[in-house]
């Protein structure tokens, strides 16, 4: 009799084993289906994030304070795209120096120190910023990561995109007017012309 009860736990001890296992198998290729479906759910978050700032269907624009209302997708090109068309619109110098001199009084900067510093449009008349509107103007050093020079060879790859129809202008707008310095390597080498043509740098200037 107590051979039988044995031998009647054993199995029941094996089958209970087995099934444990099965469930732990079972759970572990469940974990991994997971952490895959994660992944491919991020993949494909991410290549839309990319879609939309390059075709620019669903990319707001930056504040409205800070743009020309004569500049909108319908008239890239008979404003932007226009040859000489920044000069056309651009304030006298001594409005500009104003401005500079505003800003740096502002932020403390010595006037002896003035020539280090750009007087940035957060959204550059190329792509549709307002040439005088006092919310669109910053200080930017002009060289290093985040310098004026840098940011200007990034703006006139945008308008090309923008003008060639690779990109909409409220795409690259937001781009330029948000943390552009992080996504200028892949911005610059966006091919929005014939030939895949990326930008010339011209050794990057000193920030790269």
């Amino acid at each position: 009799m107590n051979e039988g009860n044995a031998h009647r736990r054993g199995n029941t001890h094996r089958i209970s084993n087995r099934i444990e296992s099965t469930d732990h198998r079972a759970a572990a290729r469940a974990c991994r289906t997971a952490r895959v479906s994660r992944c491919a759910r991020r993949a494909a978050v991410a290549a839309l994030c990319v879609s939309a700032l390059l075709h620019g269907g669903v990319v707001r624009a930056q504040d409205a304070s800070m743009l020309d209302e004569r500049v909108t997708q319908h008239s890239v090109a008979d404003t932007i795209c226009k040859p000489g068309y920044a000069d056309t619109v651009s304030p006298p110098l001594d409005e500009m120096l104003a401005h500079k001199n505003r800003l740096l009084a502002q932020r403390g900067i010595d006037a002896d120190d003035s020539t280090e510093y750009a007087l940035d449009r957060r959204v550059p008349i190329l792509l549709g910023g307002s040439p005088d509107a006092a919310d669109n103007f910053d200080l930017l050093p002009w060289g290093g990561h985040r310098g004026e020079r840098r940011k200007e060879l990034l703006a006139a790859k945008l308008k090309r995109c923008v003008c060639a129809g690779k990109m909409s202008l409220s795409a690259a707008q937001a781009a330029i007017a948000g943390d552009w310095p992080a996504q200028y390597a892949r911005l610059r080498r966006t091919p929005c012309e014939d030939g895949h043509v990326g930008m010339t740098t011209d050794g990057d200037d000193d920030g790269s």
